[in-house]
């Protein structure tokens, strides 16, 4: 019978190699710590030393890392930023666009507010105003121009009372209903009003009628030499019983031979309110009517007797 053998498998050698390095590690280990027990009491600040070295190496890593995160960050924001570019102007114009017509609507009322603290200071004046209303509409398209306001003769407002803005004169009253009334403007071909000049060291006094086309044409009473000149004022003389003196009327943009071409100074189709006025002189507006009635009912007899002559 053979002996048994004395070498050992291979398993029982691989287990003794890995005992003995666990052994050697674990020796190491504990000198290791032995050595920084020791380091740590003889020179506490050696760790942070080695701590401070360590993030010395590791810190330009990380700050070019952090670099690329910001750069990318950035870049990304700037892509978005330019998608978001053009809703954010198109709504930037939007708004710009409403605060330009909230200022002008802000504006129009600051100057309806001015016109009618002008018109009612007038109410303060000699003669006060029977209503204020608002101007409704003109007629621009034939030579006959008719206004229409928003008061009649449950106003107060009669035929022949003049009408005037916080500028000057538009014309007077030639219809009234009980709600509304229509007016004669100065520039209907059938409107005249006497006039004069402003400037008091020229006394120059004219018929202001109506040229049918938007403008006014002064006659001159005296004809000779023309004194006028573009630019001159001419304001309502009170001749005739309806306006009062010194309401500006119009201002003269072409010399005639017989006067002037000029423009109202209150035009109808830029006034929102008006002022209807009571008329001046009521006695010589009613004698003028009188006389009026009485030369053509002497016309009228002198041609029914001639009718008859020849019959």
């Amino acid at each position: 019978m053979a002996p048994p053998t004395s070498r050992r498998s291979s398993y029982s050698k691989r287990a003794q190699i890995s005992i003995f390095t666990g052994y050697i590690l674990a020796a190491i280990g504990a000198v290791i710590g032995v050595l920084l027990i020791i380091l740590s009491i003889w020179r506490p600040d050696l760790p942070g030393n080695i701590r401070a070295r360590a993030n010395d190496v590791v810190v330009p890593a990380e700050r070019g890392a952090a670099e690329v995160r910001t750069g990318s960050k950035g870049f990304l924001e700037s892509v978005q930023g330019y998608l978001r570019a053009g809703a954010q102007n198109a709504e930037l114009k939007r708004e710009v666009e409403l605060a330009r017509i909230r200022l002008g609507e802000a504006a129009v009322v600051e100057q309806e507010n001015r016109r009618l603290k002008a018109l009612l200071a007038l109410e303060g004046g000699e003669s006060r105003p029977v209503a204020i209303t608002r101007m409704v509409g003109a007629t621009s398209t034939s030579s006959r121009r008719f206004g229409y306001i928003g008061a009649g003769t449950n106003d107060g407002v009669q035929p022949g009372m003049p009408v005037r803005t916080d500028r000057g004169v538009v014309g007077r009253v030639l219809e009234a209903g009980a709600n509304n009334a229509r007016i004669l403007l100065l520039t209907d071909s059938q409107s005249v009003l006497p006039v004069r000049l402003s400037d008091e060291r020229r006394e120059v006094v004219a018929f202001a009628r109506g040229n049918g086309d938007g403008r006014i044409r002064i006659r001159l009473i005296n004809l000779g030499l023309n004194p006028l000149k573009p630019g001159d004022l001419f304001v309502s003389s009170g001749a005739g019983g309806y306006y009062q003196p010194g309401i500006a009327v119009a201002l003269v943009e072409e010399k005639t031979d017989d006067g002037a071409i000029a423009r109202v100074v209150s035009d109808p189709a830029a006034a929102d309110f008006v002022a209807v006025q009571p008329i001046y002189q009521p006695e010589a507006v009613a004698a003028s009517k009188v006389a009026d009635e009485e030369v053509l009912g002497e016309g009228t007899g002198e041609t029914t007797e001639a009718a008859e002559e020849a019959e």
